[in-house]
């Protein structure tokens, strides 16, 4: 007589769901690494499976297909970056300390971390061919957003001009046969945050 299944106790199925996780967090950091090393071109089923260490079949089973890995990894992209502003709000006392912060956290990332932000960017720039990675690419400004003037916000057409200042930096950045330091940015950093004081100073309003 066969005796019936045991169902799966509730540290197992937990297990199981912390495997699942580990695993299709491994093949969205493959998904990033293949990106940043050789192009979206290379983004294949066979590709990460080989660069995350896993089954070619565990790709179809935790994504619908390309499009939605790639949507998966620049969203996870965006939490990191969301999730490091906040960290970096944490070291901000006054409105005054954001442009060195922030030209800090722009040289590493162009330095220490220059793969990775080849990588998101990558994907970042595809979201102009393929619709479906757009809302993905978009969520980092609009959290980012809410960190502007204490928590308010801001005029919309500054806050995308700020941005895509911010995103004109990095791109240079990337391309400088030296990165910059945060030194160098800083002067930058401050004048985009600060527009209306550097204009006075500069006599060229009243």
């Amino acid at each position: 007589m066969t005796s019936p299944r045991r169902a799966p106790d509730e540290a197992e199925t937990d297990g199981r769901r912390l495997k699942g996780e580990r695993r299709r967090r491994a093949i969205i950091d493959a998904t990033l690494r293949v990106v940043a090393r050789d192009g979206v071109a290379a983004v294949s089923h066979r590709n990460i499976a080989r660069e995350a260490g896993v089954p070619p079949a565990s790709i179809a089973y935790y994504f619908a297909g390309i499009d939605d890995l790639l949507v998966a990894t620049l969203l996870e992209s965006c939490e990191t970056l969301i999730n490091e502003i906040d960290r970096l709000s944490g070291q901000v006392r006054d409105g005054s300390d954001w442009p060195r912060v922030i030209a800090e956290a722009l040289a590493a990332m162009v330095r220490d971390q220059r793969e990775r932000t080849l990588g998101e960017y990558e994907l970042y720039l595809l979201a102009a061919r393929r619709p479906a990675l757009r809302p993905a690419a978009r969520r980092w400004i609009e959290v980012a957003t809410g960190f502007l003037n204490g928590g308010a916000g801001g005029d919309e057409p500054v806050v995308r001009a700020l941005f895509a200042a911010i995103d004109g930096l990095l791109m240079q950045a990337l391309i400088a046969d030296e990165p910059p330091t945060a030194d160098e940015l800083e002067p930058t950093v401050r004048f985009l945050l600060q527009p209306v004081d550097y204009l006075r100073d500069a006599r060229l309003i009243n």
